[in-house]
């Protein structure tokens, strides 16, 4: 009787082998990862690809793993890429004979996928991995120092308070609404003021001394 012939062996040889393919996904080594885990999880499949197995089975590894590659590299969303996981975690413990032997292989797989995160403290990230990084970065800041520009070109408008302000409410600039505060004063509504600093995203306004609308 072989390895995989017990439950215990498949979970080893399921759980190298996951580690092994994702870590691949992570870190440049070279396709020795990848072929290491794709020669388990070959190994792994011809034993169970019998009559009580069709091979259409194994296709849903493949086609996991593909899922999890294009959303990684065009989508970056990740519903797709755990679409795929789950996929993968089906097409091995689909084919055991048992239903413990299925759910330590699935246990495997997660417990795998995740140590392959270990790989990146040893060997460089994939390019993608940090371009992924640093557009989401940069797609971030682009967007905060945007906004705090615009916001700072509110300095020295003049705008009307469209409700209360106790001592936070809201004032229409150049016929846009913007969350603004006091520095204390509570106003009424319809209130002529004019911005008079701005930190960050918090606009800062103060009356008018005529107390005229605009």
């Amino acid at each position: 009787m072989g390895l995989l012939s017990y439950p215990a062996g498949g979970f080893i040889i399921i759980l190298l082998a996951s580690c092994f393919l994702f870590a691949e996904l992570l870190v440049k080594a070279k396709g020795l990862l990848a072929l290491t885990g794709s020669g388990l999880f070959i190994y792994y499949f011809l034993h169970f690809l019998t009559e009580q197995a069709s091979p259409w089975i194994f296709l849903l590894l493949i086609g996991g793993l593909l899922l999890i590659i294009v959303d990684g590299k065009l989508f970056t969303t990740g519903v797709i890429g755990v679409f795929g996981f789950i996929l993968m975690v089906l097409g091995c413990a689909l084919p055991t004979p048992s239903l413990l032997y299925g759910m330590l292989v699935g246990i495997a797989f997660v417990i795998g996928s995740c140590s392959s995160l270990f790989f990146r403290k040893l060997l460089p990230d994939r390019d993608y991995l940090d371009k992924l990084m640093l557009n989401d970065r940069l797609s971030s800041e682009k967007g905060y120092n945007s906004m705090n520009s615009d916001y700072h070109g509110l300095i020295g408008k003049e705008g009307k308070t469209m409700t209360p302000f106790h001592p936070v409410g809201t004032v229409k600039i150049e016929g846009k609404n913007y969350s603004a505060i006091t520095d204390g004063v509570f106003l009424d509504k319809d209130i002529s003021v004019k911005v008079i600093s701005v930190d960050g995203t918090r606009i800062f306004i103060d009356q008018l001394n005529d107390g005229v609308g605009v």
